[in-house]
């Protein structure tokens, strides 16, 4: 018996704005019974997803939905060594605000470049180091969230994707359970909303007509999909680590999927 009812695969982009339309933005869905199909934003101006209306989508489906499964393709939280640098609690939650605090890149008109360069927020306060990494990003080879400009970074997607991920949880609340932030174990009936690496499986499944962007966001349904229907799920949402690291886990995050 799956545990969920819908899988969403999300392949972020932190490009322009948040009201901006993404080509890089995609989303696919899929049920136990039918294979992943893109979803397109409702009819609007903007033919693509833009990150506010995603961020907004994914509020309203998961508020009043059924259990659903969201995998997003940026990083949820940041090294070990970030928190000790600022001085920050070994908390989820309250990096998220202080986070947002000094890089509001859910603003109106904002792009990440103008946090950067300074002409906005308090960015320089909360900078990081390229060779700061996380305990996932080590084992399964991922670029730092701190490494911009550069072919394959996930930090500006990051950048702009964590204020979007504070707003779910002010929106929804306990009706969602932040994997693993809230426990390795989610809660039988409750949606999870969980960071993925596409580069895992993408190359698992054929590409067919897709573009990288969307072929992503297949693939991570497909994959989530998949592992609900075998029954693996259960496995991934308990990665074999020590004690010590299943904690530093809760604080920087931990890739679904992930050995």
């Amino acid at each position: 018996m799956p545990q969920f009812e819908r899988y969403f695969g999300i392949d972020y982009s932190g490009a322009q704005t948040p009201s901006s339309s993404l080509t890089g933005l995609r989303l696919y869905a899929a049920t136990p019974t039918q294979t992943p199909a893109e979803v397109l934003p409702p009819p609007s101006p903007r033919k693509y997803w833009t990150r506010r209306g995603l961020a907004e989508w994914l509020a309203a489906e998961l508020r009043d939905g059924p259990p659903t499964l969201v995998g997003i393709d940026h990083a949820f939280s940041f090294p070990l060594r970030y928190f000790e640098v600022y001085h920050l609690p070994p908390n989820w939650p309250a990096f998220l605000d202080d986070f947002q605090h000094h890089w509001p890149t859910d603003g109106d008109h904002l792009y990440i470049d103008f946090i950067r360069d300074g002409l906005y927020g308090d960015g320089a306060a909360r900078t990081g180091n390229s060779r700061w990494r996380r305990m996932t990003e080590e084992r399964s080879r991922a670029k730092s969230v701190f490494h911009f400009d550069v072919q394959g970074s996930v930090a500006k997607s990051t950048h702009t994707g964590l204020p979007w991920l504070r707003y779910l949880r002010q929106q929804l609340g306990e009706r969602v359970h932040f994997w693993p932030f809230d426990g390795w174990t989610p809660p039988q009936g409750r949606s999870v909303i969980a960071e993925v690496y596409p580069a895992l499986w993408s190359r698992t499944f054929p590409t067919e007509d897709r573009n990288p962007h969307q072929h992503d966001a297949y693939s991570v349904a497909r994959w989530m999909q998949q592992s609900d229907a075998t029954d693996t799920l259960p496995v991934h949402f308990q990665p074999q680590l020590r004690p010590a690291d299943r904690t530093l886990a809760q604080l920087e995050g931990w890739i679904l999927g992930l050995g």
